[in-house]
């Protein structure tokens, strides 16, 4: 090789040595800083897409009242305060109630629902019952048990009652569909109470005519008659005016017989 050659390539390595000594300094930063960023899973991604922001961002922060595990093996809950821009529309507050639920305390071990659980949809009906529907995590990744699974639905019950005062019942789908049990223990057929003060859903929609006067009167039907219906004839009681009576003449009586004569 010619020795200019050569002289050129030993200048052109030392220089590509110089340059990697001052850029490893900075690639071993760079990875220890990539490092300390978590991973967000699929879930989580897919999460913070259905998730609904705030209505106003910058509008006064509310103190809501999340339901978490108190650590304890009987199931039971502890409320926990959060700073949150609630919205004041009954739905879009309710999803983000339940989006912060989700998304779990810092203690993990606290946590009520899966990890990988979403909530799908959010909405109200005019009767006061909210519908909450969740992926299929939520069946699937929550723990088997009828004590597990009473504490995720009264996790999301008493946290809506706490934050959502519109609500009065709740109705949970998984990915759009009703499912017999949660885990294979608690009935999701059924809809549970969150406000403790609603009247129980009436069994039709008609209104239920309450009769006026006394509970004796509406025991006995007839005190009460119905508008319309043929009138009872009551003994011992007159009858209306105008109807015709029959006057049925009494027995003529009869004479005295005459006294016996003495033999």
């Amino acid at each position: 090789m010619n020795p200019r050659w050569r002289a050129y390539l030993i200048g052109m390595l030392a220089i590509a040595v110089f340059i990697a000594a001052l850029y490893v300094p900075v690639l071993r930063r760079r990875l220890h800083q990539a490092k300390d960023v978590p991973t967000v899973s699929e879930e989580q991604a897919r999460r913070e897409l259905t998730q609904t922001s705030p209505t106003n961002p910058n509008g006064p922060v509310t103190k809501a009242r999340l339901f978490w595990s108190a650590g304890a093996r009987d199931g039971s809950l502890m409320p926990v305060s959060i700073d949150l821009p609630l919205a004041m529309d009954p739905a879009p507050r309710g999803k983000q109630v339940l989006n912060t639920l989700l998304a779990g305390p810092i203690d993990a071990e606290l946590r009520t629902l899966p990890p990988d659980a979403v909530l799908l949809a959010f909405y109200m009906l005019p009767d006061g019952t909210a519908i909450a529907d969740f992926s299929e995590a939520m069946a699937t990744s929550t723990p088997s048990g009828i004590q597990s699974e009473q504490m995720a639905v009264d996790s999301i019950a008493k946290t809506l009652e706490a934050n959502v005062p519109q609500v009065k019942w709740l109705k949970i789908l998984i990915h759009g569909q009703e499912v017999d049990t949660l885990a294979g223990h608690l009935d999701l057929t059924r809809t549970f109470l969150v406000n403790a003060k609603a009247t129980p859903m009436p069994a039709s929609s008609a209104p239920i005519q309450k009769s006026q006067g006394t509970p004796s009167d509406v025991s006995n039907p007839l005190a009460a008659p119905v508008k319309g219906a043929p009138k009872i004839a009551v003994p011992g009681t007159a009858k209306p005016a105008g109807a015709s009576q029959k006057l049925t003449p009494s027995p003529t009586p009869g004479k005295l017989a005459p006294p016996a004569k003495n033999p």
